[in-house]
């Protein structure tokens, strides 16, 4: 055993799983909450999402974790939460759920079959950067179009994350999240007296199954969720030297949806910046033992589901404008990468810059979204350009 290593209880793999789980709620729950209340959730529809996530990241952590003793970090998929949050309006909770067990056989069929790969190939990288940019950019302008109506607390918002952008960029978001509290809270725009500590109970809801929102949402949030969450991931388990297969992964986290999707669990994956701080120095000196941090992760991400009831209410108490505020300030990096990958290539340029225009302009036609038909233009003119 590495001598770094003060065995399971070893302080710096709780802190690692600690801060990594820290990161993913406060940058991104924020939207799960917009995209549980554009489906239509109840409070308590919205504590069995988070019970249902919380469960499966916690399982699949630390099972793969333990399996392959590599860090597998695992999480749910934000920017498919961001789609699903423009997406999902009108469709109602039981379509929500068909299309999350639709997405979650595809990605077990994916990581079944190995064609992951290869589909993601034929697929051109910017025409899915431009996609996903479509997608974020509704929430990049909902940031700032809160700073009127909230000016102090938006505004110290955005004046920390910067600050903190530069000199500690990984905690920028945590940072941000607790600037709005401590303002809302000298505001007295937190509402905590009907807080209480409450375990979440999940809520089972019958799927149903319609073509448009299949083809307008469930391929668009498979396609967001290999594309821009398990390319990522793989690569970042790459980059740190291990060589764990991504099939079994791929499989295990659609298998966990199949489960978990009637109850809220609308897409598992690979993490990518979580799974970083797993994989850090600061985890652990030596790679072999750094799994452990993943586990420990896994296990907050455990509690953090069975306490989905409280932590709905926690949000729930707070002003509408700091949960918007984060939301869009977490997604600004995504949202330039996005744009930098869609519009780099200049022979791929215009197809990319249809995509998302398409795809921002919230366009629907024959109850399809306009994720699809970005994708479906993008294709086309990439096609016409060729010829």
């Amino acid at each position: 055993m590495s001598k770094s290593i003060g065995g399971w209880f070893a302080l710096s793999h709780l802190s690692a799983g600690f801060i990594a789980v820290l990161v993913g709620y406060t940058s991104s729950a924020a939207i799960v909450f917009q995209a549980a209340h554009a489906a239509g959730a109840t409070p308590g529809e919205i504590a069995s999402w988070l019970w249902a996530l919380g469960l499966g990241m916690g399982v699949t952590c630390i099972g793969l974790s333990l399996r392959y003793r590599t860090p597998i970090l695992t999480a749910w998929s934000t920017p498919g939460a961001a789609l699903l949050a423009t997406s999902l309006n009108g469709i109602g909770m039981a379509e929500a759920i068909g299309v999350f067990l639709f997405v979650s056989a595809l990605i077990t069929l994916a990581g079944v079959t190995g064609w992951f790969e290869r589909i993601m190939h034929r697929l051109p990288k910017s025409l899915a950067a431009a996609m996903l940019a479509g997608i974020l950019l509704r929430f990049g302008l909902s940031a700032f179009a809160a700073l009127p109506g909230q000016l102090g607390l938006v505004g110290g918002m955005f004046a920390v994350f910067l600050l903190a952008r530069r000199a500690l960029p990984r905690y920028a978001v945590p940072l941000s999240f607790l600037c709005g509290l401590l303002l809302a809270a000298l505001a007295g725009d937190l509402h905590l007296a009907g807080v209480s500590f409450e375990l979440a109970r999940p809520v089972f809801t019958l799927p149903s199954f319609s073509l448009p929102s299949l083809i307008g949402v469930g391929l668009p949030l498979f396609i967001v969720t290999m594309a821009s969450q398990n390319v990522p991931g793989l690569a970042v388990l790459r980059a740190n030297g291990y060589t764990t297969p991504a099939s079994p992964l791929l499989g295990w986290t659609g298998l966990t949806g199949l489960l978990l999707g009637a109850f809220g669990g609308f897409a598992y994956n690979l993490a990518a910046i979580t799974a970083a701080i797993c994989m850090s120095k600061d985890a652990d000196p030596d790679p072999a033992q750094r799994y452990r941090a993943a586990v420990w992760a896994g296990i907050f991400y455990l509690l953090t589901g069975l306490l989905g009831a409280t932590v709905s209410q926690l949000f729930a108490a707070v002003p509408q404008a700091l949960i918007v505020a984060i939301a869009g300030f977490a997604l600004l990096g995504t949202i330039g990468n996005s744009l930098h990958g869609a519009l780099g290539d200049e022979k791929e340029r215009d197809p990319a810059l249809v995509t998302f225009l398409v795809t921002a302009s919230g366009l629907s036609l024959f109850g399809v979204g306009s994720a699809f038909w970005g994708l479906l233009f993008g294709l086309c003119a990439a096609q016409l350009q060729k010829n």
